[in-house]
């Protein structure tokens, strides 16, 4: 049985007695555990950590650092999804899905057709729970480095940023479906847009800023349903599923 896994961004060494953090400690009271526990430990700088439960207190936990583990479960693919925000809790099934399926940095968009009214201090709390989403995300998929969730941009500005990556977009009438794609690639920025598609205006952007267009198939699908198919499609091309 695989051990509980948690993140906590403090530095992490073998024989170490470390008191966790708050999250990782309201984790840990949530499934109960006890002292002699065996959990996974991670703080996104690579690899992960085997400890034990020494203290677990109401408001504390403290663990034992048993082994450091040299794993990596990251794909050759880095994969930057450029997410036009979408209503309800649809942006947060596209981050956690988006996370477990290998996604490196994930900037949340707004678009003319985004449907969702602009609030600094809202964004900015939507930006933390989405940042916590991608953690639990790593914790549950085995993941030991975080993914990025940027703050939130205008779609032309995340578009017209100098990128080494190849900039891809969907659409119904591409060129190119994923798997026809030209040559190797390693470094891919994907823009989805919202319901309503990207305006007239938008995809002109695009094809100045030379995103390739790609087609997915013949059906219409959901902004969700976009971008979760195209990442596992682009993984199972370029990245690590087979």
């Amino acid at each position: 049985m695989r051990q509980p896994r948690f993140y906590d961004p403090q530095p992490l060494a073998e024989n170490q007695s470390v008191q966790l953090g708050d999250d990782a400690t309201q984790h840990i009271r949530v499934l109960r555990l006890k002292v002699d526990s065996k959990i996974t430990l991670f703080n996104g700088e690579g690899g992960e950590f085997h400890a034990t439960l020494t203290d677990v207190q109401k408001r504390s936990c403290t663990v034992l650092i048993n082994s450091f583990h040299e794993t990596s479960n990251e794909s050759p693919l880095h994969l930057h999804l450029g997410q036009v925000i979408s209503r309800g809790d649809r942006m947060e099934f596209v981050i956690q899905k988006a996370v477990e399926l290998g996604v490196n940095e994930i900037t949340p968009l707004i678009s003319e057709r985004c449907g969702v009214k602009i609030n600094v201090e809202r964004m900015a709390k939507k930006q933390q729970q989405w940042q916590k989403i991608a953690i639990a995300a790593c914790e549950q998929s085995g993941r030991n480095i975080v993914p990025i969730i940027h703050t939130t941009e205008q779609l032309n500005n995340w578009c017209e940023k100098s990128s080494d990556a190849v900039k891809l977009t969907l659409h119904p009438r591409a060129k190119y479906s994923i798997n026809t794609l030209p040559n190797q690639l390693d470094n891919i920025s994907l823009l989805i847009g919202p319901e309503g598609g990207l305006s007239e205006q938008e995809i002109q952007l695009t094809e100045t800023l030379n995103f390739t267009e790609t087609l997915l198939g013949p059906r219409v699908l959901r902004t969700e349903t976009a971008a979760l198919t195209a990442i596992t499609a682009l993984q199972c091309r370029f990245g690590d599923l087979a």
